[in-house]
């Protein structure tokens, strides 16, 4: 049950911090990546920052009694996202992660390369029919207490006033708790790329969910 003090909100720069937080702490199959990445900033620089920094709008903030608890970034057109992603943000970060000089090993060269080829996470077939895409987090304390799904009414709802007709998200298919509530929330299994090691779920937008 959602606290009456709980809010949804724009995000605010002093955010920035908690937020990197929470997605460091959800970044392993829903639950903490800080023993996982010796690099802390990786997560935040590939899944998070970028959207605060480039999509800055469509940031929603879950909070309660002062205290940030989630959040929800994504983009409203993943095509010219990623083109952003490497035209604007990569340089900003590069020299911080620089890619791997051979195979990925490590579970840091493994990010350090997805962030250097950011533009693997686009699958043209998927976006032409669901152009927007979301990354959403929440901490354990967070979790079940209807702000994940206040996170996503919000962003869905700033996405239907700009007219998009559809958004996915990719997501690991180990993390069963994340996919029932995407499933509850109408999102639906789409064909994803064989080898991806990931799945893909998508929710039209062009009628009501």
């Amino acid at each position: 049950m959602t606290s009456p003090s709980a809010v949804v909100r724009p995000q605010r720069p002093e955010d920035l911090g908690a937020l990197s937080e929470i997605c460091l702490r959800t970044g392993h199959i829903g639950g903490d990546a800080r023993e996982v990445y010796r690099d802390h900033d990786l997560l935040p620089d590939l899944f998070l920052r970028p959207y605060a920094a480039l999509e800055p709008d469509l940031v929603r903030v879950a909070e309660d009694d002062g205290r940030v608890l989630g959040y929800i970034v994504g983009t409203a057109d993943s095509t010219a996202f990623f083109r952003a992603f490497r035209e604007r943000w990569l340089p900003t970060v590069a020299d911080r992660h620089p890619a791997p000089t051979g195979p990925p090993g490590t579970p840091d060269e493994e990010m350090r390369d997805l962030l250097h080829h950011a533009e693997r996470m686009l699958v043209p077939e998927i976006a032409a029919r669901y152009p927007a895409h979301l990354h959403i987090d929440l901490l354990p304390e967070g979790q079940g207490r209807g702000l994940g799904r206040r996170l996503m009414e919000a962003y869905c709802g700033a996405l239907r006033e700009r007219g998009v007709p559809g958004v996915h998200l990719g997501m690991d298919p180990r993390n069963e708790r994340a996919r029932a509530f995407y499933e509850r929330m109408g999102f639906t299994l789409l064909r994803s790329p064989a080898g991806a090691g990931v799945i893909h779920l998508g929710l039209a937008l062009d009628r009501e969910a």
